[in-house]
């Protein structure tokens, strides 16, 4: 109220009401005085009201009939505007709530006289409503004379009035009523409703209700009066009324205040004796009428219905039942069965349809036909009301379908088309096409027998919007178009499945919690409330027993009436969504008949789905449609049976009832227990005509299309495909919450169906259905939870499938086992498997089975399976490992390729990641399988590969060691008692031998088997397996096993190889399969075995070395040796350079052993797997050879294992000893026998290599480290031979490139430097050896210095032709000599430096050493430029100086022995041949060149003059003369007959010959002379000199006369100053020397010079001046004047 009494608005009230009355009074000022008097006393009023009153409303409200008064005087002018302008005021007055009930009855009274007066009606309609709607002040007579007042209004002759009149009437029928709501809201709390009277009944006592409840009661009853044609009792003053409008009132009435009739008796009261009775009676026309029947035949006429009123009685009807259905039950069963009889087929089409309308209504309340159901149909003598109005709504669709619709309907279809536009919605595009295009059309209908019914969208589903009921304001009959009354039917039939299911189940479901939720209750621990709980528990189950019977009553009642309309409805829909919305409802009450437990029902719901899909081929349509067939056709394809006959048709139809039935089983697969046979098998044939192929997880996808040459699929149902394939799987998804029971039914129908599928797929490659196989795999992975109760008839269908000659059948039976398997595998059961170990092993088992399967293909499969297996679950197989490993090693070479391919990549799996996690009994079987896949002789990477296995597993043993043994000997003691309890000995390889020993061996034993395969790939790789793995692991063996394995592995091996080595053929491989090119060093399987018997070799003198403190304890360690060293002597004579060879290798690697050494004791890494040796062996030198190798084998302490605490015990040295002196002689014999050349010579004589050669040698200096205590003379010469022998050996022309170096390089091959590091060991270990051993040194020069001849005479090998290198071809097949300079000169390098060492050695000095030196030297020296290489001479005089100038004071020494007489004259010659040799220099020699070379014989004569020619009384005589002789030769050498001669003679030995001068000047003027000897020297020295200086001066005197201006050879003048000097130096000398030493004779000769050398004054080259000049000054001293003997005797 707050809006009308502020301040604001009351302050506006009062100047409006004061402006209201100044209007009036100027407008009545003339003709109307009073009331201009009445309006200005009225301002007075109003204005003294404002003054005197605070709450001005309320006194306004007091004195509102004096207010109101002036306006009413208005009105009685009858003045339009004046009249109008009062009612304005009037309304505002009560809009403002100021007036009182006398003012209002007053102004009731003026606006009765108003409408009697027709004026200003529609004012008086807004007044009157102003009035009744602003409050409760007018009520009782005033309140009906209001409502009269707006009847009457509503009869005028104006439209506009009577509609407002209308509306008006309405409006306060409805404020009437809402008043009694409000007043009840009022009351409720305060006062208690009185208690009804008895007698109550009479219906004009009102005494008991309130005043707007009365006021009510009195309209309402009044209205039931004036329907019925009746006088009011209430509203006097009516004077016409229409029934159609009092029907109206009423159903708005019961409508919009039920509550009013329902809390109050009084109003119960009107409804049953007033408003039904009525209602019965205004129907009798209707149903008495019969439509077409004449009306002359009956007696009375009867009276037709009337539309309006009839539509408006069956409004009323719907409201009363629905809303009062409870307060009239018998009254609804009467209206009930009218609703029925109006459907009959003899009624007008108007009035069915309106029927159908209000049943459509009910319909929609699920709960109201659930009372009906309850209320007459479960009663005993009542009419079947429910059961009746399903039936005849089935009947009134059949009877549209027979009887062609007469009257009304019979419009043509385009005029159907613009009368129903309004309500067809998409049904509005234009139908005169229809007939043509061959049933195409756009409307959808219902089409049977020929009679077509359009389908008109006439409601939303589940809400009933009525069309005619509507149409209040025709009152002829409308034209129904046609169609529209079976649309409503259809509708009533959906809307009444859905709203009794959706009840039902929900129902159901509410039931279904609450036991459950009491059940639990109940469970709990006692309670107080125990007692309760356990009452409502009965209750509920109680309340449950009867809502049971109730639905299933419903159900009963009403599923053959529904099933019959529906499949009818079915049958003739051609609209998609129609179609959907039956099957729907089919499925729908399918579902439910099921959760009741109707089986009977339920199976009829359901066969009329398959029906309508049908799976038999001839219900679905054959290829020839009847022209008027409105269903598209979706697929065209083959019908699934043994002998297809034509083809089949899918129409879109089929594809909605296909949808249904997934719907079906998938939601409600709980319920259908037998029918499952039915619905699988019509879904599989819908599959295989759809083409679906099954995927991963038996999920059903398109896939291409059956191959049928008739299949069909259109665009549309290609869109549709994933969806249907989707469904299809959800379907056996949802299977996981079925109960057993039910999930066992579903498991039977399919291995049913698959077993037909089985016996038509016999005999014929044709795609099988796999829609079975498919369904079971999905079945199977959903129900992973409760597997066991379903695995083995699973499995074993499943097991027989894979069995099928059908590729595609039995294929897809192995993807579901494999499939199954894993799944199982993975899912995390309850218990877990890990505990669970007999579901684990029958979850397994179908995998083994699987190997009794020849197809390969399913072998395939089960491996793929195994491999997926180990890569989720192999951590927790446990006992499920042999089972695993068996399928692996069930593979067959003979298998195909693939298959092994994956059974391998199954157990490489195995070895890397999961060795740890399987019990270790299983890994023998691992050892096994691994082996079996290297015997596999399909594909080479494979056996590779699995040898490798073979090293990671040695190497997985080797690191658990501990663990596995533990776990083995536990495992052992079980199997022992086991064994002694059945009285049998315990059966298993290399018994004797511990659990874990075995183990080893029996990995052993397969490395050893692959190691002679027929292929030389897996023979290389599983040696050096075998040998890596014993070498790295064999530590953790007992030591008792080593005998075991030294002898049935290691020599059973040996012998093996090299019996196919000897025996294996030598033709010629041409290529290693396919296009792989073999190098030719393989590519004889002779040479292939070659390279396994090295390996083998090489392996096991690896582990004899290394493990030779284990293995020498063993007591046979001298017979193994001895045959180790038989192996390897016959490896090395073999012909075959590389096993040869690597015999040797062997040889050196067991020689290398030194004691173990026992304080580090150093864990090792096991040795790298390569153990191939390379052919060419690099130059060893003698350090490398003696390495002492270190144990590499694991911690110290497993030492404990092998004799207890000790370590182990190394034998005494004599054992030792023995073995060494073995291998000294199995190496002589490999020696003699491989240098010893051959007798006969041809193209195929076998010719050691180099490199063997270099290798034998090289073991000498570490086998000569173990025997060289005993080392005889006997024993050196021996070597000597072989030495020799191994030396001469020449190379093959094709392998000179890589061994010899360029022939210019002086460099040694590494034979060579082999054959020197031998004699350098022996040479050191003699001078560190006692007396005795000295003797060794000559023999040791002896053989040094025949290597030194080699320089010069190469070494022939037998009656070999060798060739010199570079006349050599290389690709033939010649022998090639060596280059034998760079070792001679090396030899002779060794001999100085040996010679420096021992030169006093007895021995030496003894065996004339230094003379069989100077004798071997001779040989390049008197060769010189002949020798084949030039600095061989030049080493030789070096190292004869070298040794001179260290032999010849040994020589002096010893002078009196007598032992170096035979030396001096070898000297001597030496010396001559060396400086006067009769090889001339080759032309090309530079002249630098030749300075060099005479510098080198300066240096000898530099010798002579410092070693020999000083101490020439310890020289034997004659050996002096010789050397004065040469130097005179030497100085006189260059004399010569011809200038050039001349030229070349200076040009070489100008030097020399200046040094033999100096010499023999030196020598001229020994001051020492002490024998005549030296004398005689002296003199015949200075002769010699001055003879040539003469001879040189008059040359050049004559030479320079010659040349006239050219200057003379730079040669020639150098000789001219030497000879001037050295007549200088000569005359310097003799002056100094005792004039009693010097000879007259010679004096003579040196002035003789004089007159030659003045000659020589006219030279002009200034040099020769100079000397010249030097050399005349010393003549002053001669020029003294002569003087008398006597003076001088004086003198």
């Amino acid at each position: 109220m707050s809006g009308t009494s502020s301040p604001e608005a009351v302050k506006k009230l009062l100047e409006n009401m004061q402006g209201d009355l100044r209007g009036l009074s100027l407008e009545c000022r003339k003709k109307f005085p009073p009331v201009k008097e009445a309006a200005e006393s009225g301002i007075i009023k109003v204005k003294t009201i404002a003054a005197r009153n605070t709450d001005i409303l309320a006194a306004l409200k007091e004195n509102s009939s004096e207010v109101v008064q002036p306006f009413l005087m208005g009105c009685g002018t009858k003045e339009p505007k004046i009249t109008q302008l009062c009612l304005a005021a009037i309304q505002r007055l009560m809009s403002h709530e100021v007036v009182s009930e006398a003012a209002a009855g007053n102004i009731i009274n003026m606006l009765w006289q108003l409408m009697e007066n027709s004026l200003e009606e529609l004012k008086l309609l807004q007044t009157v409503l102003v009035l009744l709607t602003t409050n409760t002040v007018v009520h009782d007579e005033a309140l009906s004379k209001a409502i009269v007042l707006c009847f009457r209004l509503h009869f005028t002759k104006d439209n506009i009035t009577n509609n407002t009149a209308a509306a008006t009437v309405r409006q306060v029928v409805t404020v009437v009523f809402e008043r009694v709501v409000a007043e009840d809201e009022r009351y409720k709390d305060t006062v208690d409703q009185p208690v009804a009277v008895q007698g109550n009944s009479n219906r004009r006592s009102v005494s008991t209700l309130k005043p707007c409840a009365k006021d009510a009661y009195m309209l309402f009853q009044d209205l039931c009066q004036l329907v019925n044609a009746d006088a009011p009792y209430w509203l006097v003053g009516m004077t016409e009324m229409t029934r159609t409008f009092g029907l109206e009132l009423l159903e708005s009435v019961l409508n919009d205040f039920p509550q009013v009739f329902l809390q109050h008796q009084e109003f119960s009261f009107l409804l049953k004796e007033r408003v039904c009775p009525l209602v019965i009676k205004l129907f009798s026309p209707n149903i008495k009428f019969r439509q077409g029947s004449s009306t002359s035949s009956s007696p009375a006429p009867v009276e037709k219905p009337y539309f309006p009123i009839c539509m408006r009685l069956l409004r009323v009807v719907s409201v009363l039942i629905k809303q009062f259905y409870s307060l009239l039950v018998t009254e609804c069963e009467i209206f009930l069965s009218l609703l029925v009889k109006f459907l009959d087929a003899d009624k007008p089409q108007w009035l069915r349809a309106v029927a159908v309308e209000s049943i459509h209504r009910l319909c929609v309340q699920p709960q109201l036909l659930r009372s009906f159901c309850q209320s007459y149909d479960m009663k005993q003598h009542s009419t079947k009301v429910f059961r009746d109005i399903v039936n005849a709504l089935g009947s009134f669709i059949q009877s549209l379908f027979l009887v062609p619709s007469t009257g009304n309907a019979s419009v043509t279809p385009n005029q159907t088309g613009s009368n129903a536009s309004g309500n067809t919605g998409s049904a509005q595009t234009n139908p005169g096409v229809l007939g043509m295009g061959g049933g195409a059309t756009v409307l959808p209908a219902f089409e049977y027998r020929g009679t077509w019914i359009p389908i008109l969208n006439v409601t939303v589903q589940g809400s009933a919007k009525a069309t005619y009921l509507e149409m209040l304001d025709k009152v002829e009959p409308p034209t129904i178009p046609e169609g529209y009354a079976m649309s409503v039917a259809f509708h009533c039939l959906l809307d009444l499945v859905r709203g009794i299911t959706t009840m039902i189940e929900g129902e159901l479901g509410e039931a279904e919690t609450v036991s459950q939720t009491a059940i639990e209750t109940t469970s709990l621990p006692a309670q107080s409330s125990e007692q309760q709980d356990l009452q409502s528990v009965s209750d509920q189950s109680e309340k449950e027993l009867v809502s049971r019977a109730v639905w299933e009553e419903m159900v009963n009642a009403c599923w053959c009436g529904l099933l019959a309309a529906l499949s009818l409805l079915l049958d003739a829909s051609t609209d998609e969504a129609a179609t959907e919305n039956i099957l729907k409802a089919e499925l729908t009450m399918a579902a439910l008949c099921g959760r009741l437990g109707l089986v009977t029902s339920r199976d009829a719901f359901i066969t009329a789905i398959c029906k309508a899909y049908s799976i038999q081929g001839q219900n679905v349509q054959m290829i020839s449609p009847s022209s008027e067939s409105h269903q598209q056709v979706v697929a065209v394809g083959q019908p699934l049976a043994l002998q297809p006959q034509g083809t089949v048709m899918l129409t879109s139809k089929n594809i909605q009832c296909m949808r249904t039935l997934l719907n079906l089983a998938h939601c409600h697969g709980a319920v259908l227990g037998t029918s499952w046979q039915l619905v699988l098998a019509t879904l599989q044939h819908l599959v295989w005509i759809l083409g679906l192929k099954p995927g991963v997880g038996g999920a059903l996808k398109p896939g291409r299309a059956v191959e049928g040459p008739s299949t069909v699929l259109t665009t549309a149902v290609m869109t549709d495909l994933p969806v249907i394939s989707n469904i299809l799987s959800r379907l056996f998804e949802s299977s996981q919450y079925l109960d057993d029971v039910s999930l066992h039914h579903l498991i039977n129908a399919l291995c049913s169906l698959s077993l037909e599928a089985m016996d038509m797929a016999y005999g014929n490659n044709k795609e099988p259905s796999l829609f079975a196989v498919a369904k079971l795999l999905e079945t199977g992975l959903v129900n992973m939870h409760r597997i066991e109760i379903l695995w083995r008839p699973l499995t074993g269908h499943l097991l027989e499938v894979c069995q099928h000659p059908n590729s595609r059948m039995r294929e897809w039976g192995a993807e579901a086992l494999t499939s199954l398997i894993k799944a199982g595998l993975t899912f995390s059961h309850d218990p877990p498997l890990s505990q669970n170990q007999r579901l684990q092993l029958l979850l397994l088992n179908p995998l083994k089975e699987l190997s009794n399967i020849s197809h390969p293909d399913i072998r395939i499969k089960q491996l793929e399976c195994v491999l997926q297996i180990l890569q989720s679950q192999g951590d927790s197989l446990g006992p499920g490992w042999p089972l695993v490993l068996g399928v692996m090693g069930a593979i067959r070479s003979d298998q195909g390729e693939s298959l092994i391919r994956t059974a391998f990549q199954c157990l490489q799996l195995v070895v890397t990641d999961f060795l740890p996690t399987m019990p270790c009994t299983c890994l023998q079987i691992v050892v096994e399988v691994a082996g079996s896949f290297g015997l596999h002789n399909q594909e080479l990477n494979i056996s590779l590969t699995s040898i490798g296995l073979l090293w990671n597993i040695s190497d997985y043993f080797f690191q658990r060691g501990e663990i596995i043994e533990k776990e083995l000997n536990k495992e052992e003691a079980v199997l022992q008692k086991q064994a002694e309890e059945k009285g049998v000995m315990l059966n298993r390889p290399f018994h004797p031998a511990p659990p874990f020993d075995c183990l080893w061996l029996c990995l052993y034993a397969k490395l050893g088997e692959l190691c002679v395969d027929p292929r030389p790939a897996v023979r290389k790789s599983a040696g050096q397996t075998l040998f890596s793995t014993i070498g790295a692991h064999g530590t953790l063996l007992q030591h008792s096993t080593w005998h075991t394995v030294i002898w049935k592995v290691l020599f059973h091996l040996l012998d093996r190889v090299r019996e196919s080595s000897t025996t294996a053929d030598k033709e010629k491989i041409e290529s290693g399969g396919g296009n792989i090119l073999i190098h030719h060093s393989r590519d004889t399987a002779e040479k292939q075995w070659a390279e396994t018997w090295v390996l083998t070799l090489a392996g096991v003198a690896r582990i004899f070395n290394t493990r030779r403190y284990l293995l020498q304890p063993l007591g046979d360690f001298s017979q193994a040796w001895d045959v180790l060293l038989d192996h390897i002597q016959s490896a090395a004579l073999s012909k075959n350079n590389e096993v040869s060879l690597a015999a040797l290798k062997s040889f050196q690697e067991i020689l290398q052993i030194v004691s173990p050494a026992r304080d580090s004791e150093k864990p090792d890494t096991p040795p790298a797997l390569n153990v191939s040796v390379p052919v060419v062996v690099g130059t060893t030198t003698a350090t490398s050879l003696g390495r002492s190798f270190m144990r590499t084998d694991s911690i110290g302490e497993r030492l404990g294992r092998y004799n207890g605490s000790e370590p182990p015990v190394i034998t005494d040295e004599i054992e030792d000893l023995n073995l060494w002196w073995a291998a000294w002689n199995s190496w002589y014999r490999i020696g003699s026998e491989s240098t010893r050349p051959p007798i006969t010579c041809d193209k195929l004589t076998f010719i050691p290599s180099q490199p063997f050669l270099t290798a034998l040698i090289q073991i000498f200096p570490a086998l000569y480290q173990h025997i060289k205590t005993g080392f005889s003379m006997d024993d050196l010469q021996k070597l000597g031979v072989i030495l020799h022998g191994a030396v001469s050996v020449p190379i093959s022309s094709d392998a000179s490139p890589f061994i010899l170096p360029s022939y210019t390089e002086a460099v040694l091959t590494s034979l060579q430097e082999a054959v020197l590091t031998a004699l350098d060991v022996l040479q050191k270990a003699i001078c560190v050896g006692s007396e005795s051993m000295q003797i060794m040194y000559p023999a040791i020069f002896d053989q040094l210095l025949a290597f030194v001849e080699f320089s010069c005479k190469p070494p022939q090998y037998g009656q070999l032709e060798t060739k010199h290198i570079a006349n050599a071809k290389y690709n033939q097949a010649e022998w090639v000599a060596l280059n034998y300079v760079p070792f001679a000169e090396r030899s002779l390098e060794v001999v100085v430096d040996l010679y420096q060492k021992t030169a006093c050695h007895k021995a030496v000095v003894t065996e004339k050493v230094l003379q069989n030196i100077i004798k071997t030297l001779r040989i390049p020296l008197s060769l010189k430029y002949s020798c084949p290489s030039e600095s061989t001479w030049k080493l030789a005089v070096s190292s004869l100086l070298k040794v001179l100038s260290i032999g010849l004071p040994v020589a002096r020494q010893h002078a009196s022995s007598g032992k170096f007489d035979s030396m001096w004259p070898e000297l001597a010659n030496t010396f001559e041949d060396f400086l006067f040799t009769k090889s001339t220099p080759p032309d090309n020699l530079s002249i630098q060149e030749f300075q060099k070379n005479e510098s080198i014989d300066v240096e000898v004569v530099q010798l002579i003059s410092t070693e020999i020619l000083p101490y020439a009384n310890f020289i034997p005589k004659e050996f002096v003369g010789q050397i004065m002789t040469m130097l005179n030769k030497g100085s006189i050498h260059s004399q010569s007959s011809s200038f050039t001669e001349a030229e070349i003679d200076i040009r070489m030995r100008e030097e020399f010959s200046k040094v033999c001068f100096e010499t023999l000047l030196q020598f001229s003027f020994s001051n020492k002379v002490t024998t005549p000897q030296e004398g005689y020297i002296s003199r015949m020295a200075l002769s010699v000199l001055l003879k040539r200086s003469q001879d040189v001066l008059h040359r050049y005197i004559e030479d320079e006369r010659l040349s006239g201006k050219c200057p003379l050879p730079r040669q020639q003048v150098t000789e001219i100053i030497f000879v001037l000097k050295a007549v200088s130096t000569l005359i310097d000398s003799l002056k100094k020397t005792q004039p009693e030493n010097v000879d007259a004779n010679t004096w003579a000769q040196v002035i003789a010079l004089y007159p030659t050398l003045v000659e020589c004054i006219t030279c002009s080259s200034s040099e020769v001046c100079s000397a010249l000049k030097e050399a005349l000054v010393p003549f002053k001293d001669f020029m003294q004047p002569p003087a008398s003997k006597v003076q001088n005797g004086e003198s």
